[in-house]
């Protein structure tokens, strides 16, 4: 899946945005620096997500599959 990063130059650098993403954003002292913190910072957010709805399924009985956009 491709994601649409948003970069906004500020006083103290760049902040950059996942639009498809909430919670994936970051910030950085140059566009590089906030282009690679993006890219962790997607993981962390898919990673977070996947850990959160474990935790709410819980015991019950559930299908997990891959799925292409």
């Amino acid at each position: 899946m491709n994601w649409t990063a948003v970069y906004q130059k500020v006083p103290e650098g760049y902040v950059g945005w996942v639009e498809e993403l909430p919670g994936a954003n970051t910030q950085g002292t140059s566009l590089q620096e906030v282009k690679e913190n993006l890219k962790e910072a997607i993981s962390l957010v898919l990673e977070a997500n996947r850990k959160l709805s474990r935790q709410t399924s819980g015991t019950a009985e559930v299908l997990r599959e891959s799925i292409a956009a």
